[in-house]
């Protein structure tokens, strides 16, 4: 009995005291709590983390980069010598008559290309909302342009339109008008240029569209049909309003494309000189004057404030459209 007792002793000053179960499993039970608390808090976050690690490294830092780069003075051969001069590209650049003119020239094709795209896009989904037999290959034609390359559809457009040997010359030659120097004046070449960027986004923003409208519940047309309504009463007091979403977001889309237009009047325009925005700069755009100034004249901190300008300038855009809508909710 004693020598028992005496093992147990020893046994016991060599492994220390027995383990107590019930702080163990509190211990444990613990742990697993905090374990699935940052499984359901933190879990989004772990998901959501690509996104912000790819936008920060290809948006945002290259956003305030851009912004550091247009306070100074800097050549694209000398990008690591900068020369501080504050706000004097921002001066010199709203005392530039080719900012304004690229300006302007990006205004009007801008409209020129979105009212008549938005448009004609309503009007396809409209169509293509009825049950009509082909309706798949339609919807899918309507796709082709928008996958088309920007540079195949712009050299395509400017054989189209070119002065001597282009089809749409030949065409209204047949009807005795004269050859139409589309290239080299102002507004033929906005127009020849809109009718690319109308070409390329229409069947796109068609599709958005008729997505939209196949979520309108059919009872809101049956139920306008039964009051009498015609078809084109049905589309202005159901299908309109029913995607009128739809319709700000690719207004939204479309302003920000209007201003970052480069590559349709790039080809358009590229001579044997590779002249840019036309001889007299009749249909050079924002996106053309940041070319121009960066990889033409090597004037990157220029260069970078045309590219914040564009930026301001879509700022300023949503800003006054969301006053208008705020305006116009009170007034209704």
């Amino acid at each position: 009995m004693a020598t028992s007792t005496t093992n147990a002793q020893i046994g016991e000053g060599r492994e220390g005291p027995a383990p107590k179960r019930g702080a163990d499993s509190d211990g444990r039970r613990r742990r697993g709590a905090l374990l699935h608390r940052l499984d359901i808090k933190g879990a989004p976050y772990v998901f959501v983390a690509p996104f912000f690690i790819v936008f920060a490294a290809f948006s945002f830092y290259p956003l305030v980069y851009t912004s550091w780069i247009s306070l100074h003075r800097v050549e694209l051969a000398t990008l690591d010598m900068m020369e501080w001069v504050a706000f004097d590209n921002y001066v010199e650049l709203w005392g530039d008559s080719r900012f304004w003119n690229a300006l302007g020239n990006t205004i009007t094709i801008g409209v020129i290309s979105t009212v008549p795209q938005l448009l004609m896009a309503l009007g396809l989904a409209h169509l293509l909302n009825y049950k009509m037999r082909g309706s798949l290959f339609f919807r899918v034609a309507s796709l082709v342009p928008y996958a088309t390359s920007v540079g195949a559809a712009a050299l395509v457009f400017t054989m189209i339109f070119e002065r001597d040997f282009g089809m749409i010359n030949w065409g209204l030659g047949l009807f005795g008008v004269d050859p139409v120097n589309w290239e080299g004046d102002k507004w033929p070449a906005q127009f020849a240029i809109s009718t690319i960027v109308i070409w390329r986004w229409t069947g796109y923003n068609a599709l958005l569209y008729l997505a939209a409208m196949q979520a309108i519940p059919a009872e809101r047309y049956e139920a306008a049909a039964i009051d009498g309504a015609s078809r084109w009463k049905q589309f202005t007091n159901v299908t309109v309003p029913g995607i009128r979403s739809t319709v700000v977001f690719t207004i939204v889309l479309s302003t920000i494309g209007a201003t970052q237009l480069f590559g349709e009047p790039l080809i358009f325009g590229q001579g044997p000189n590779g002249i840019s925005g036309g001889v007299d700069n009749q249909y050079q755009t924002l996106g053309l004057l940041l070319y121009e100034e960066g990889w033409k004249n090597y004037q990157m901190g220029r260069s970078a404030t045309v590219a914040w300008a564009m930026f301001l300038l879509l700022l300023i855009a949503f800003a006054a459209q969301a006053l208008f809508k705020r305006l116009r909710s009170r007034t209704s």
